[in-house]
């Protein structure tokens, strides 16, 4: 069982929600530590986002109390370790399929004997170098969250697998991309009882399963009441795309 935290993301006394970055400004990474997000992921894989800017995002949310996850664009072990010297709490992978995929992962995020993780004592991470030693190896086995996501039926039939493995603290499904494998869409019986059986198999492991509803809260709350952990809900693009157009609209009605 992981006794990771995130940076105390999964001890706060209500279910974690989040929302995605994909912006390249902190302005919205302050909005949404203003509107009460608990975390936020700065996304690298669906975001013209550069590592300089996931950077700022990550001091941001930390700076302003939300827990500072990154989505990855890829697997690497260079990319992993750029993003957790920046001082990320949190790691989500996608597309992993497989139990050796998740290893790999798994060991990415963490420091010899644990993982292959480089030391780095001297980024943000370690406080620029003044963080004890000690102290920076042990945040970086004990706190980091390393959250594979599943996006694929041969994902979610190793998530026991994975989810085994000490290197692993939860499990995030990608509920738009699992249904277009399957041909299928996310809210029909043959993907929500795949999503079922990912939540079961985490609180098996006493670990975590989280989703993502865009901005629908109330299918958010339901998914919670069914067993879901920690969610996201919406992204800064599309909440200022809706805030927009919901705006024009009701002033074309109204002179209408």
């Amino acid at each position: 069982m992981s006794g990771r935290t995130g940076g105390g993301l999964f001890t706060r006394p209500h279910t974690p929600v989040g929302t995605w970055l994909k912006i390249a400004s902190t302005e919205p990474a302050e909005i949404m530590a203003f509107a009460g997000f608990d975390f936020v992921v700065v996304d690298l894989e669906h975001a013209p986002l550069d590592l300089v800017t996931a950077y700022r995002l990550i001091n941001t949310a930390a700076a302003l109390g939300m827990t500072p996850i990154v989505r990855v664009p890829d697997k690497t072990l260079s990319t992993i370790q750029k993003i957790l010297d920046a001082g990320a709490m949190g790691i989500l992978v996608p597309h992993v399929d497989t139990v050796e995929e998740a290893a790999a992962v798994g060991r990415a995020c963490r420091f010899p004997p644990h993982g292959v993780r480089g030391a780095g004592g001297t980024s943000r991470a370690g406080s620029w170098g003044l963080k004890p030693n000690a102290e920076y190896l042990t945040a970086g086995n004990d706190d980091v969250l390393c959250i594979p996501q599943l996006e694929s039926v041969e994902a979610i039939k190793a998530a026991p697998e994975m989810l085994a493995l000490d290197t692993v603290d939860a499990v995030f499904v990608g509920a738009a991309d699992l249904s277009m494998s399957m041909g299928s869409t996310p809210t029909s019986p043959d993907v929500l009882d795949l999503i079922a059986s990912a939540i079961s198999a985490a609180h098996d492991a006493g670990k975590k399963c989280g989703l993502a509803f865009g901005g629908v809260p109330d299918k958010a709350a339901r998914a919670v009441r069914d067993g879901c952990d920690f969610v996201l809900l919406s992204n800064d693009t599309t909440m200022l795309a809706e805030a927009a157009r919901s705006l024009v609209t009701a002033f074309r009605e109204a002179d209408s």
